[in-house]
Order: structure tokens, then C-alpha cells, then sequence
């Protein structure tokens, strides 16, 4: 009669781990997006796919946040590691989306740069979360967040660099659509360094 009210057993190492492979798959699919003679249509659809994916996973594991007494970390950090893991995805879409939606046809190098960083950045996160299985890899976790931070200011010079040279070329409509989209993809990055602080946060206090 207590089966009904017994706290059940969820591996959340599991959600982040299916998240971040869906999230280093939509920064592949950014940088092949802005790849030479991409179709851009047809890797925007993809990168939607994939952001429906992790929406699927980011509700599954906070459904089962609700039903689990006793978790393997801090509660508020698995709510928030999966919370902010969908935001660098959500981000992604949305730079891409406004590619779509201004019927943008020819991609700016500065976007090809965002997706290095991207693509690097959610695999160095990819190694961290694996690493939280065994916290006993923790100066090995940390070099992955060391990286990650590196890397977040690695963006935030390429988008001041790009804002500069849109508005040197004096092109103003252009100027402000890709000033929006290259934000949504610094911010992307910035999700993925909000995600390094989590998983440092959760290392110390183990």
C-alpha cells in the first residue's frame, strides 16, 4: 500500500547527459549552417528538431525532480543545471531562427566563429558532466570548466569585434539584424559558463 508514496529512483546524470548530447549536436548544426553553400532552411529545421528534443528531456527531468525525495546532488542544482543546459540550446534556435526570419542568405564569418566556440565549449560541458558521476575526478572536471570560462571570453571578443565592424560598414538594417542574432549566440556561450559554475559549485560542496 506504501508503493504509491515511496520516493522513486531517477538518475539524473542521465537527463544532463541526453541534454548535452542534443546540445552539442544543435552547435554542429550551427556550424554547418555557416559552412559554405550550407542550406541554411534545412540545417534551421534540424536545429528546431533538436530544441524540441531537449524541451522533451528538460520536462522529463523535472517531472521526476518532483516525484524524487532523496537525489544524487543538490536539488536547486539540478533544477537549475537542466534549466540553464535548455537555455544554451533555446539561444542557439534563436539566432537561427532570426537568420530565417530576416531571409538572411549570406552568413557572416563572425557566425562560423560562434559555432567553434560553441561546438568546443558544449563538449568541454559534456566532459564535465560525465565527470560528476565519479566526484573524485574533480581537478579533471575543473579543467573542463577552466576551459569553458576561457572560451566564454574567447566570444565576448568576437561579438565586440563583429558589432564593430557592422556598424563600420554603415549598413544599418543589416547592422541591427545581425547585432541580434550574434547576442543570442554570445548568450548561448554565456549559458554554457552559467553551466561551468553550477558543476564547479556542486564539486566543492561534495
Amino acid at each position: 500500500m506504501f508503493r504509491g508514496i515511496l520516493p522513486k529512483e531517477f538518475n539524473f546524470y542521465d537527463y544532463f547527459e541526453r541534454h548535452i548530447a542534443v546540445t552539442v549536436k544543435a552547435a554542429t548544426e550551427l556550424m554547418l549552417l555557416a559552412s559554405d553553400n550550407a542550406n541554411i532552411e534545412s540545417c534551421a529545421r534540424r536545429i528546431k528538431e533538436l530544441e524540441l528534443q531537449a524541451d522533451d528531456i528538460t520536462h522529463k527531468c523535472t517531472e521526476a525532480l518532483h516525484k524524487t525525495f532523496i537525489t544524487p546532488i543538490e536539488r536547486t542544482d539540478i533544477h537549475s543545471l537542466i534549466k540553464i543546459l535548455d537555455d544554451i540550446v533555446d539561444n542557439i534556435d534563436s539566432a537561427v531562427q532570426r537568420i530565417g526570419l530576416y531571409e538572411i542568405t549570406e552568413i557572416r564569418s563572425e557566425t562560423k566563429m560562434f559555432a567553434e566556440i560553441l561546438v568546443k565549449t558544449t563538449q568541454e560541458i559534456e566532459l564535465a558532466l560525465k565527470g560528476l558521476r565519479d566526484i573524485k575526478n574533480s581537478e579533471y572536471i575543473s579543467a573542463r570548466c577552466r576551459t569553458i570560462h576561457q572560451l566564454e571570453s574567447e566570444a565576448d571578443m568576437v561579438l565586440r569585434s563583429a558589432i564593430v565592424r557592422l556598424f563600420k560598414e554603415n549598413k544599418p538594417i543589416e547592422a541591427i539584424m545581425w547585432k541580434e542574432i550574434f547576442e543570442r549566440m554570445e548568450k548561448a556561450v554565456d549559458k554554457c559558463e552559467a553551466v561551468a559554475n553550477i558543476i564547479e559549485g556542486v564539486v566543492i560542496s561534495a
